[in-house]
């Protein structure tokens, strides 16, 4: 097994594990912690491969992806209520899975396209949209809306990566440095509380508050 698989299969692990955290917390059944888990593992997959157009997509070619997810959602079935936060954990761990995702999902990109552009997007897109369903179907706060940086990490993780690359450093090493500039950022954000600046001008008028809007 080479270095792509094992930050696949830990990727893969990982935001399984934040499904099935999510999934804990709103004390689902089994069916729902399997459910979470396999959406939030292979959803920014999916779509990346969907983009790319590498049909069948990647956990039908090998469907241990998603044993891999089913292996994790059944032990933290049976685990989860011993964390002490789960909602901290949930946090660090999709953080780890983001820096991971953000690389798996360059690597594709560039090796399908050729394109750094394309590459550093389907690495964003890998990284963040299994998270995305995640918050968006546990009613969680989503990703997207939270105040500290979070699609950032990912952009910088997969710019890295590809810059990297383009200068003929190693797969390993690349990927290596990659990810560990996406869980910085990340973790920062976290710890810290970076975030970008916001929009700071006056902000759109309820429809209400507008006459052409009023009947």
């Amino acid at each position: 097994m080479g270095f792509a698989d094992i930050l696949n299969y830990s990727g893969i692990a990982v935001f399984a594990a934040t499904g099935a955290l999510s999934a804990s917390r709103k004390q689902m059944d089994i069916i729902g912690f399997l459910f979470l888990a396999v959406v939030t593992a292979v959803g920014g997959g999916t779509f990346r491969d969907l983009i790319l157009g590498n049909l069948p997509v990647f956990w039908v070619v090998n469907p241990i992806y998603i044993m891999v997810c089913a292996g994790v959602a059944v032990l933290l079935f049976f685990t989860a209520h011993l964390l002490e936060s789960r909602y901290v954990w949930l946090l660090w761990l999709d953080a780890i899975g983001l820096a991971a995702y953000c690389v798996i999902g360059a690597q594709k990109g560039l090796e399908t396209s050729g394109s750094p552009t394309v590459a550093i997007v389907t690495g964003v897109l890998t990284a963040a949209f299994g998270g995305i369903l995640r918050d968006l179907l546990t009613g969680e706060p989503s990703v997207l809306l939270r105040p500290e940086i979070y699609v950032t990490a990912a952009l910088a993780g997969a710019g890295a990566y590809t810059a990297l690359v383009q200068l003929d450093l190693s797969y390993a090493l690349s990927a290596a440095l990659g990810a560990l500039v996406a869980f910085a950022i990340r973790g920062g954000a976290l710890k810290f509380g970076w975030r970008l600046t916001g929009y700071r001008q006056r902000p759109g008028r309820h429809p209400d508050d507008i006459p052409s809007m009023r009947r």
